[in-house]
């Protein structure tokens, strides 16, 4: 078992007494981190609740899975991000309205022939959109060289 001096991880597992309880939660945010990373390409999937996920079944479980998810670069920084209430950058709500309305007006205008799903698609995409939009945008702060 591996410890950790961040103190904001040390106060957060509470590791489960039950092997076979610590064995579930680990293979369930195993789960959440695979559909979490899915959800990074794959625009009506969210990636953070996924990756939330992750984090309290790994608190629960094994400190070195939490300590790796919370350390790890890439999926880190959505739930420090996300608890600290920073927001996302534009550039990322950006792609992510981008690849969204692309993948949306590509499925309905070629893969899909009921309008009524159609539609569906098109409120869907209205939707997340208006979701993403309402989401804190982030201030990227410019590094002087």
């Amino acid at each position: 078992m591996t410890t950790s001096s961040d103190p904001v991880i040390e106060e957060a597992v509470f590791e489960h007494e039950s092997g076979a309880v610590r064995t579930i939660l680990i293979i369930v945010g195993t789960i959440a981190v695979i559909v979490g990373v899915v959800g990074i390409f794959l625009p009506l999937l969210p990636t953070t609740p996924f990756l939330l996920l992750a984090a309290a079944c790994y608190a629960r479980s094994s400190r070195r899975f939490y300590t790796w998810l919370l350390t790890n670069p890439w999926l880190g920084a959505y739930i420090s991000d996300y608890r600290a209430g920073r927001g996302v950058p534009m550039k990322v709500k950006a792609s992510i309205l981008a690849l969204l309305w692309a993948t949306i007006l590509v499925s309905a205008g070629f893969f899909v022939e009921s309008l009524i799903i159609r539609a569906m698609l098109l409120i869907i995409a209205l939707a997340v959109t208006m979701h993403v939009l309402s989401i804190k945008t982030r201030v990227e702060e410019v590094s002087e060289k």
